[in-house]
């Protein structure tokens, strides 16, 4: 539908928006229908991940100018990527190098600062630790085995058959089918690292040995491993680690997981079917 040009609040600017990224369970969350204080705020737009150039700045902005390439995460309760236009404070976004193609931006601020955040922040992962990280092949998964690797530890992904190979070529050391193959033999780890839950999760905290962590971005998790840590994180924006995951990118030692791409017309689809290749959809909102 049409909605009114966003306004740029103060710290704010507004983006033009070439690619945006979602996650299919914002239908789900409060923020996606009110605001902060609780109040309604339908219509929504929908999106939390945006690649684009600024258009407009809000009274007493700095650090961006008119025209700059930039990328990164929408507020939890404002109005989002999936459009145009998207209003966004500056402590959200960072500057895009010219070499990043805005599809390949649009995948990156919240799985690469999920998995930053919590390997790094929260786990504490070191070199020469062993790290079990569940959804190794998927959008943040594959991120966590990148960075988990640069820094020197080893790394045993976990998922579907079907995405052993995907797992491996973003340099996992090992891969566990989780249909078929058994949780328990892969013994001891430091950190394990979930975006499953359930009962992976909860099986998962019998693995980690003592002094280490279990982290999870599904939910609170209600097994707690023995004489060890359990985190449970929602992500949050890092302007100065956005820059650092864009470099990543830039030099070649990061990939992102970029899987369908799809014009803006149908991202009210792309809720409801299943991806048509690996990783992560993305909107293009400009063409070419």
């Amino acid at each position: 539908m049409e909605l009114p040009h966003p306004h740029a609040a103060e710290n704010d600017v507004i983006v033009k928006v070439h690619a945006a990224g979602f996650t299919p369970g914002e239908l789900d969350w409060p923020g996606t229908w009110s605001d902060r204080a609780g109040h309604d705020r339908t219509p929504s737009v929908l999106g939390n991940e945006l690649s684009g150039v600024v258009a407009e700045l809000g009274c007493g902005t700095t650090g961006f100018t008119v025209g700059q390439r930039v990328f990164g995460m929408t507020d939890w309760a404002r109005n989002g990527s999936l459009a145009e236009y998207a209003a966004m404070e500056t402590r959200n976004l960072a500057p895009l190098p010219a070499e990043i193609d805005h599809t390949v931006a649009a995948a990156l601020p919240i799985s690469g600062l999920t998995a930053w955040q919590g390997l790094f922040d929260h786990a504490r992962l070191m070199p020469g630790q062993t790290v079990l990280i569940h959804g190794a092949a998927g959008a943040v998964g594959s991120m966590a085995v990148q960075l988990a690797r640069e820094v020197g530890a080893t790394v045993i992904g976990t998922g579907r058959a079907g995405d052993r190979e995907r797992a491996l070529g973003f340099g996992a050391n090992a891969y566990l089918d989780l249909q078929a193959d058994r949780l328990e033999d892969v013994g001891e780890v430091d950190v394990v690292f979930d975006v499953i839950g359930g009962e992976v999760v909860e099986r998962s905290a019998a693995l980690v040995r003592a002094g280490g962590t279990l982290v999870t971005i599904a939910a609170p998790p209600k097994a707690q491993p023995s004489h060890a840590r359990a985190v449970f994180f929602v992500v949050e924006p890092d302007r100065a680690m956005l820059a650092k995951l864009a470099q990543r990118v830039r030099a070649g030692r990061l990939k992102t997981s970029v899987g369908t791409v799809l014009p803006l017309a149908e991202a009210p689809v792309a809720f409801t079917r299943r991806p048509l290749v690996p990783g992560k959809t993305i909107i293009r909102v400009v063409e070419g």
